[in-house]
C-alpha cells in the first residue's frame, strides 16, 4: 500500500512537471529509477520529494533531507516507512487545482481512521478493493489504504489497480465480494456500456456529484452504489445509496454555524470547517447539495468564490460578521474584506495580522484577501442592503 501511494504521488509530480511524458501505468515496481528509467532531472526530483515529505511529514520525523540523492522508487517507499515510524499524527493532502492553486489539507489520522471506521460498518463482507482512483489523494487513500485494513480484521484486502484498464474491462475482473473505488466520469462510461454486474458487488463514487441518470443505470445493473460527499478539506462528510436521496452525516459531524458543518477536536474543542456547497437540510442528519457557494469571481487568472472566502473567515472566533468582495478597478484586483469584530476582540492592528494568519492557513493565494477594513456593523446602503466599502475608510 505504501509502495501504491508513493508511486502514485511521484508520477502525478512526474506528469505535472513535465505534461505529455510518456509514463509506465501504475502501479509502478519498487525497482524502478525515476532518473534512469523516466529521464526525471533534479529538479523533478526536488519536486516529487517535496510533495511527499509534505504528504507524510517528513520534517516532523526529522527527515527533511531523506530523498536526496535516492532517485528509486525502493529508497522512496523505504524512507516514507522510517518516516511514519517516527511520526504518524497527521497527513497532509493536495487538492486537485481544478479550481485553482492546489490547496494543503492537514487531517490527524486518527480522524482518517474514524471514517474509515465508519465506512467499514456500511460497506460489510468486502473480499477484494478495485480501485480507478489515485492513492495519494485523500478519496483513493481513505478507501484503497485504511478501508482495505479496516475490512479485513488482522489481514488486508487485496487492492487491483483498474487504471490501466478500460472501463469495459471491468465485467471480467468484477467478482461477488468486491468494492469497486471510481469516480463519477469513470461510472458514466461503466453506466453507458450496460454491465451486468455479479451479486454482492459494491461500487463508491466521490470526488464529484455523481448524476442520477448513472446511479439509477448502475443499479439497475445489479451494483450498489454508495456516493460520499466530503472534500479535501473535511474528508468524508455524508454518504448515500438510492439516487437522489438525501445524504446521510457521519456520526461525528454535525451542522454548523454560517453553513458548515463542524466535529470534536482536540482536548474538548469544535472543530467548524466550511463546505463548498450550499447544503439544505430535511432535518438534522439529512442533507442534499444545492449548488457551489456564490459565484465565482477571477483572481489572477483563477476562479475563486468571495462567500466561501467569506465563511471560512466568520469561523474565525474574532469574527461577529464580515462580508468579501472583489476590489474596485482603483483599489486593485484582489479580494477585499470588511470585519466587524466580536466585542472585546482588540483593535484593528491587532486583528489584522491574527487574521492573515487565520486565512493563509485555510485558502490559497488567490483566495486570500488583500485587504481588511474594520468596523462596528457591515456598511449597507440606503435600502438596508449590504453595501460596496472604500479600503481603510471604516477603520
Amino acid at each position: 500500500m505504501l509502495r501504491r501511494v508513493v508511486g502514485d504521488l511521484a508520477a502525478a509530480e512526474l506528469a505535472l512537471a513535465r505534461p505529455g511524458r510518456a509514463l509506465p501505468a501504475l502501479p509502478w515496481s519498487v525497482d524502478i529509477d525515476l532518473a534512469a528509467d523516466l529521464g526525471a532531472d533534479s529538479l523533478d526530483l526536488m519536486a516529487a520529494a517535496t510533495a511527499l515529505g509534505d504528504l507524510l511529514q517528513f520534517g516532523q520525523a526529522g527527515m527533511q533531507d531523506a530523498l536526496l540523492g535516492r532517485p528509486r522508487l525502493a529508497d522512496w517507499v523505504v524512507a516514507a516507512r522510517a518516516s511514519l515510524a517516527g511520526f504518524d499524527a497527521q497527513l497532509v493532502f493536495r487538492t486537485s487545482g481544478s479550481s485553482g492553486m492546489p490547496k494543503r489539507c492537514t487531517h490527524s489520522l486518527a480522524g482518517l481512521w474514524r471514517e474509515v471506521d465508519e465506512l467499514a460498518q456500511v460497506l460489510p463482507g468486502r473480499r477484494r478493493v478495485l480501485s480507478a482512483v489515485p492513492a495519494h489523494h485523500i478519496y483513493g487513500f481513505l478507501f484503497t489504504v485504511l478501508l482495505p485494513q479496516a475490512c479485513a480484521g488482522d489481514e488486508t484486502l487485496p487492492v487491483l489497480d483498474l487504471r490501466g484498464m478500460s472501463p469495459a474491462a471491468l465485467a471480467g475482473q468484477v467478482q461477488p465480494g468486491d468494492l469497486v473505488v471510481a469516480h463519477p466520469d469513470w461510472w458514466r462510461q461503466v453506466a453507458a456500456l450496460g454491465l451486468a454486474f455479479p451479486a454482492d458487488v459494491v461500487g463508491v463514487s466521490s470526488t464529484a456529484p455523481c448524476p442520477d441518470e448513472v446511479a439509477r443505470a448502475l443499479a439497475d445493473g445489479g451494483l450498489r452504489l454508495v456516493q460520499v460527499y466530503g472534500s479535501s478539506e473535511t474528508a468524508g462528510v455524508g454518504w448515500r445509496e438510492g439516487a437522489g436521496e438525501p445524504y446521510r452525516l457521519f456520526s461525528y459531524w454535525r451542522a454548523g454555524a454560517e453553513g458548515g458543518v463542524e466535529r470534536p477536536g482536540d482536548g474538548g474543542t469544535t472543530e467548524r470547517l466550511a463546505l463548498p456547497d450550499r447544503l439544505d437540510w430535511s432535518d438534522d442528519l439529512h442533507f442534499l447539495p444545492a449548488g457551489r457557494i456564490d459565484e465565482a469571481v477571477q483572481v489572477g487568472g483563477t476562479n475563486v468564490f468571495p462567500a466561501y472566502v467569506r465563511e471560512v473567515l466568520a469561523m474565525h472566533p474574532a469574527v461577529l460578521a464580515c462580508q468579501v468582495r472583489l476590489m474596485r478597478v482603483d483599489e486593485g484586483s484582489r479580494l477585499k474584506a470588511f470585519v466587524v469584530p466580536h466585542p472585546g476582540a482588540g483593535e484593528a492592528a491587532d486583528l489584522r495580522p491574527v487574521l492573515d494568519a487565520w486565512v493563509a492557513a485555510r485558502l490559497t493565494p488567490p483566495e486570500r484577501p488583500a485587504a481588511f477594513s474594520f468596523g462596528p456593523s457591515l456598511p449597507r446602503g440606503p435600502g438596508g442592503k449590504l453595501a460596496d466599502w472604500i479600503i481603510d475608510a471604516w477603520e
